[in-house]
């Protein structure tokens, strides 16, 4: 272990012996070190049936300078150890574009996996700290891995199913641990559960009725996949831009995460409205790739995505996520708005039941976003998950 710094736990009331050894936080800096970092996970969760290890060659693509987040964006990385033993890890970044739009001083946690001890919790949880403050930064806001735009927040409810493609699972204690050094809700994140066989209500039928004459359902066109990533990244950006804490895809976040999914999807999982010729909603279905990766201890190798292919081609998932879903503001309060939601959701139902999937987990949706939880309720979904961002002021 090299860059070594020892963090003394000085509050000694009501901890145990173990709470009072010395931790060693080590920076993420060699790639020896970034492995162990990526790697840490599967200490933590082996006795965790419900957890889905990660594909290796993805954790480090995300966080490998090829990631186009870091055109705007630093991180840190760091490693609890005690008794040459991995026990935690911990990121902090530093989101340039965020603090342009929100001109709120926050920084960022995320990557958060640790050992059930509070003196470790403490250890990881400082050292993010006292890094986002050494930037100027007064707050800070996660878990984000690493930004708004990828896997976010902490499990809190739903801790009896496994997570969904692109989505995070935790043990209980993460929250106590987080609560008790001081940080409290800023945001609920909900996961819906919506069954094939969702049938619109009288009141909804009329309203996508009535539209009908003006909306255009398409797919994706793959001969003109570059335009139509443009088409996806700007109803999305425009969809979302005044949500909570919204960050904009970037031209080539987007373009990077477009060519991966046009890697595993079928065209009719992408689906753009029309609203008298022009595109006005959007809406990607993913398959729960999670189903057919959970066996894999997170290696493809040796032929990397074809085997991942090769595997959705032999057996397609029985699930589905849906990550990406938006509307154009300029209809987000009208019938229109809600027939194109509805019509979109519709048309994802339809191109996964051709493939046997038989439920999607819509997510995430915001807590306070009763407009899309009215509904994707009113077509029958459920909530079965919750994820919290947690924040905390750094005096």
């Amino acid at each position: 272990m090299s860059n070594t710094t020892k963090v003394t736990i000085d509050d000694t009331r009501n901890q145990s012996v173990s709470d009072l050894q010395q931790i060693q936080i080590v920076p993420v800096i060699t790639r020896r070190e970034l492995k162990q970092f990526i790697r840490l996970p599967w200490s933590i969760y082996a006795a965790d049936p419900l957890w889905i290890p990660p594909l290796l060659f993805e954790r480090r693509q995300h966080l490998s300078k090829k990631n186009p987040y870091f055109a705007h964006a630093d991180w840190r990385g760091w490693l609890a150890w005690r008794h040459n033993r991995s026990v935690g890890r911990i990121s902090a970044q530093v989101d340039r574009l965020h603090l342009q739009i929100h001109q709120d001083a926050t920084g960022f946690f995320g990557m958060l996996e640790a050992v059930d001890d509070p003196a470790v919790f403490q250890a990881l949880l400082t050292t993010a700290e006292d890094w986002l403050r050494a930037q100027g930064l007064r707050r800070i806001l996660g878990p984000f891995s690493l930004s708004i735009n990828d896997e976010c927040g902490l499990l809190v409810e739903g801790f009896d199913t496994p997570p969904a493609v692109m989505m995070g699972h935790a043990p209980p204690y993460y929250a106590t641990r987080l609560e008790e050094r001081g940080y409290v809700k800023a945001k609920d994140l909900l996961a819906y559960r919506i069954t094939d066989d969702f049938v619109m209500s009288p009141a909804m039928q009329v309203v996508v009725r009535k539209a009908a004459n003006r909306i255009h359902l398409r797919t994706l066109d793959r001969s003109q996949l570059e335009q139509d990533l443009v088409i996806l990244r700007d109803i999305f950006n425009d969809a979302w831009s005044q949500n909570w804490g919204s960050v904009p895809f970037t031209e080539a976040e987007f373009r990077h995460l477009g060519r991966d999914l046009a890697r595993l999807l079928p065209d009719d999982f992408v689906q753009i409205a029309e609203v008298d010729g022009a595109p006005a909603a959007m809406g990607i279905l993913m398959p729960n790739l999670n189903e057919i990766i959970h066996d894999l201890n997170g290696r493809l190798l040796p032929f990397g995505w074809l085997k991942l292919l090769w595997r959705l081609k032999r057996a397609y998932p029985k699930s589905a996520r849906v990550p990406l879903l938006g509307v154009r503001k300029r209809y987000q309060q009208s019938m229109l708005g809600a027939a194109l939601a509805v019509l979109i959701i519709d048309g994802m139902r339809n191109a996964g039941k051709k493939r046997g999937i038989q439920e999607a987990e819509l997510s995430w949706i915001l807590e306070d976003n009763m407009k899309m939880r009215g509904l994707i309720e009113e077509l029958g979904g459920t909530i079965y998950k919750r994820y919290r961002i947690y924040q905390k002021e750094l005096a």
